[in-house]
Parts: structure tokens; sequence; C-alpha cells
């Protein structure tokens, strides 16, 4: 292993997973950190601040939903959560919490490695954005958006927006990867907090989408996730 090794902190008290998880990390080039009590969590990741977490929903101690929203008090470090609770995936991945992702029980060790990668790579894009004094925003590729000018472009090409898509595709790039709430996005899309429906809000995805495809883009960058909301990927 290098010393450009990433770390993944994985918080699991059922010491088999962690095992297999640590294993099937380790042969990826990973290092990992393993903790099976929730009340540990915060003072560890302040101390060694890993790359990614893996973290069980139910843990001895503070639970894994806790531990969400405390961390995503003061870091904003990609989080995975393990769950054998479905019902609670709309409350993970509603983002009310900050999770980026989640993996259901029982699950396949090679899957979850695959959504660490990912989660990886979207932190290398996400810290490529430059966000300058006077507010503007470059991205290399593939969407550029200037927030002084209200505009947009893809490899170039201008895209044609409204305000309301402006701030729609400003809000999803500035976290690549996570999903947002329809109710969410409207809280943050209209300022003066007016009264909208959830289709308003579908609207505004599909005329964007449109337009990004119209310039070059690919259509699945803007994803719709069922039941949850819209991400922007790629």
């Amino acid at each position: 292993m290098t010393a450009l090794a990433k770390t993944i902190l994985i918080v699991e008290d059922e010491l088999k997973i962690a095992a297999i998880l640590r294993d099937y990390l380790h042969a990826e080039g990973y290092l990992t950190l393993h903790l099976d009590n929730g009340n540990r969590v915060i003072d560890n990741v302040r101390e060694n601040m890993p790359d990614v977490i893996l973290l069980d929903l139910m843990l001895p101690g503070k639970d894994g939903l806790t531990l969400c929203r405390e961390l995503r008090a003061f870091s904003n470090v990609p989080i995975i959560m393990l769950t054998a609770r479905v019902e609670e995936i709309d409350r993970l991945l509603g983002l009310e919490l900050g999770a980026d992702d989640y993996v259901c029980k029982p699950f396949s060790s090679r899957e979850v490695v695959a959504r660490v990668k990912a989660l990886l790579r979207r932190a290398v894009f996400t810290t490529s954005v430059d966000l300058t004094a006077t507010g503007t925003a470059k991205r290399q590729a593939p969407i550029t958006l200037d927030a002084t000018r209200f505009s947009a472009s893809v490899a170039g090409v201008t895209l044609e927006l409204t305000p309301v898509e402006f701030r729609l595709l400003q809000t999803l790039a500035a976290q690549v990867g996570r999903v947002f709430s329809r109710n969410q996005l409207m809280d943050l899309l209209y300022v003066d907090h007016r009264i909208v429906s959830d289709r308003t809000v579908d609207s505004h995805v599909k005329n964007l989408r449109r337009k990004i495809v119209e310039a070059g883009g690919e259509e699945d960058w803007l994803r719709s996730i069922y039941g949850m909301g819209y991400k922007l990927e790629w």
C-alpha cells in the first residue's frame, strides 16, 4: 500500500461482516479502521478523518441515524449506510440526514467496494470545483457554471436556462452524486418560499435534462431516483 491509500472507516458491530468488508477493501488497496460501538465514532472521525465511512444503522451506543446527523454537523465525508431496515431507506436518502448512499443487508462485499470507489471518484470531482470570492464556480468538465452571470455550458455550448433551472443545476452540481428530495429542491429553488407542487420541480428537471442533451450532454447525467428525488452524476 502507498502513503496515498484511502482510509475507510467501518462502523459495524457484527464482527464477521466487518472482517469480510475489511478483507475486500484491503484487496483493493484501501486502509481500514473498524469500530463496533457508535459512541466512539465522532471522536475517531475528528482524529483520523477517513475518506469514506461505512456506517451500520443498528449499533450499540449511538445508532447510525444519530451518528449521520452529528457527522454532517462538521464533516462532508462520504457516508454509505449499511441497513437491514428497508423502511428506513427513504429517510436515509431523503437526505435529511446527509447519507450519500446505502446498501441493504445481506449485501455483496464486491458491491460495497464498488460503491466506495464511486463515492471516492465523486469526491475527487467535487474538490475540483473552485469557488472564488466572487461566487464563480469553475468546473473542469463536463458542465461549467458561472454563478456571477447565471450561465452554464456543456463543452463550450451555452445552456439557455431560466433562473430557476440554473439554481437547480447549481444545487445538484455542488454535490455530485447526492440525492435531493423534491421538498429540499423546492426550498432551495424558490427563494421567495412560494408554494409550488412536486410536479413543478419535475417539470424543471425535465426541461433542464432536455437542454443538457441538446447541448451535447448525456440524458442520464440528471437522474431520477424512484421515490426519493434527483441527483446529478457522471
